[in-house]
């Protein structure tokens, strides 16, 4: 039998309105995920416990998967050390994200977060790839605009008093987030690009849940696996893992027919679903100006990120 005889068909991609459809509602869900997080920490729970829930549920259907697929984990010579690194990484995006949706608006954390874009088109100029493109920077740069709108400086400068540790706590937790994941996005793009997706995501799950084990059990953070006070507190726990769950499994299993180079920015609702759930569900609003700068952002990150392929919306996924 000829080698062609033998070898795997690739799907064929979604139509695009379908595809663009499962991505909505993927960053929809991804986006439910961090508000009832925020209700599970209002109602008591800790940091680590919500983490370690979510990445448990979704390790425990991927591992299934994997195994009905009969996938191996082989990973090349030379690729375990960045792939616990790429784990580890995910761990600290995790806890600085949740952290930070803990301490301020959820829309506001997200938006702070979503600018590892800028982070990483940095970062791989750093490390001796391509200098950013004018178009690039002119990118940068409008996201930033947006980005002092979203933070509302004018308004905090001018009124200092207002602005708590928790506030700034939350926010350099976010900013914390944006830069470990941009990190993580650059070993992924160049360490692990040869690793087959559904190893690189289970392991990375396996590393997050693993790490956050180990965290809980030595009370690295204080409080971190307190439990919710109330009903309340166990659905929102619960809403999170399937959200989440859902969400990453559907993507890990429709990325190779999603035409991601083409699709991925759709990713980029989250945010902007983030600020309507949050108004809805915690009575969370921004001002005006903020919601401008939302939007500021988000067009800019879309723009700068068109042209990006699936590799980065597979690793956000694991976030």
């Amino acid at each position: 039998m000829s080698r062609s005889t033998i070898a795997p068909t690739v799907p064929p991609p979604f139509p695009r309105h379908l595809a663009v459809l499962i991505l909505l509602c993927m960053g929809c869900a991804f986006a439910g995920n961090h508000v009832a997080a925020r209700v599970a920490f209002d109602d008591g729970a800790g940091v680590l416990l919500a983490i370690l829930m979510r990445s448990g549920g979704t390790l425990l259907v991927l591992a299934l998967l994997v195994l009905w697929q009969k996938q191996s984990l082989r990973l090349p010579p030379g690729a375990w050390r960045w792939q616990l690194l790429l784990g580890l990484l995910i761990t600290a995006q995790s806890l600085c994200l949740y952290s930070a949706v803990a301490r301020v608006p959820v829309a506001l954390a997200l938006l702070v977060a979503n600018v590892f874009p800028i982070l990483l088109a940095l970062l791989t100029w750093a490390m001796g790839g391509p200098r950013p493109s004018a178009r690039t920077a002119m990118l940068m740069g409008l996201i930033l605009v947006g980005l002092v709108f979203v933070l509302d400086v004018p308004g905090r400068l001018a009124n200092a008093g207002s602005v708590g540790p928790d506030w700034w706590l939350g926010v350099m937790l976010a900013f914390c987030a944006a830069s470990v994941f941009a990190c993580a996005l650059w070993i992924t793009d160049h360490k692990l690009s040869q690793v087959r997706g559904s190893a690189r995501s289970l392991l990375t799950i396996f590393i997050v849940f693993s790490s956050v084990n180990l965290a809980g059990f030595t009370g690295a953070l204080p409080g971190g696996l307190n439990l919710p006070a109330t009903s309340t507190g166990w659905l929102a726990l619960a809403t999170l893992v399937v959200l989440y769950g859902t969400g990453f499994i559907v993507l890990f299993i429709s990325v190779p027919r999603l035409d991601m180079p083409r699709n991925a920015p759709v990713m980029n609702i989250e945010p902007l679903a983030t600020l309507l759930m949050g108004w809805i569900v915690l009575d969370q609003m921004l001002s005006k100006g903020q919601v401008l700068g939302g939007v500021i952002v988000v067009t800019g990150i879309v723009l700068l990120t068109y042209r990006k392929n699936a590799v980065k919306a597979e690793a956000k996924a694991s976030a």
